[in-house]
């Protein structure tokens, strides 16, 4: 009974996993888009409309979120192909 809780445990952290990065960067990315384009009329021309202020704030911080979480990811492959472990902290990289 013991292994299968575990099995169970160590499912949920992947499916948690999954739904953060499977799901959630590309509707964090997404919510990014709709926050530039709040405020534009059906007929207008995208190069006439000017995002409002306060969306395109909350459109970079969306981005920046995507953007840390790949650079985190690829920091995380190419560490350990250089026999590094990242760590929460500084310094972000140490030796295994």
């Amino acid at each position: 009974m013991n292994i299968f809780l575990n099995l169970l445990e160590g499912a949920w952290h992947v499916l948690l996993a999954g739904l953060i990065l499977g799901a959630g960067l590309p509707a964090l990315f997404a919510l990014g888009i709709r926050a530039l384009s709040y405020g534009a009329d059906d007929g207008q021309k995208d190069s006439d409309h000017k995002p409002h202020p306060g969306m395109r704030v909350l459109a970079y911080a969306c981005f920046a979120v995507v953007l840390a979480a790949i650079g985190l990811g690829i920091g995380v492959i190419v560490a350990g192909g250089f026999g590094l472990e990242v760590q929460l902290g500084w310094p972000l990289f140490v030796r295994e």
